[in-house]
């Protein structure tokens, strides 16, 4: 599934797959070719690097971030930063744009929601 995919999946796909109208991860095997491109989301997420970027970003106030803020974080240099922003975006979790020197970055959250929605068990959160 593209980055352009997922966006059109978005949070209508999420919400009816949390409703239980539609089948989830827990509800229905997976085709293998949406199989194939979650799977690319998830690699994406499984780095610790990855996984702390994605937080930093998704909870910065405004809702985006400078890549100057985000290098000092880590003990690691800003070409190894940046391999780790390009995978977030290639897997369709973040976007970003170029403003003079700097790169911002902000959370797509079209695709953190649809996996949400994928991994959310049918009725969960329904109350008795």
């Amino acid at each position: 599934m593209s980055k352009q995919e997922l966006v059109v999946l978005g949070q209508d796909d999420a919400d009816a797959k949390a409703d239980g109208c539609c089948p989830t991860l827990l509800t229905a095997p997976m085709g293998e070719e949406e199989a194939a491109e979650l799977a690319k989301v998830f690699k994406a997420l499984g780095d610790p690097v990855r996984l702390r970027l994605l937080s930093m970003i998704a909870s910065r106030d405004g809702g985006e971030i400078c890549v100057c803020d985000l290098t000092p974080a880590f003990e690691l240099s800003q070409p190894t930063i940046s391999h780790h922003l390009k995978l977030l975006r290639q897997a369709g979790l973040i976007d970003c744009e170029r403003r003079g020197t700097w790169v911002y970055y902000w959370l797509l959250p079209e695709t953190t929601d649809r996996l949400a929605g994928i991994l959310t068990r049918p009725g969960a959160g329904a109350t008795s």
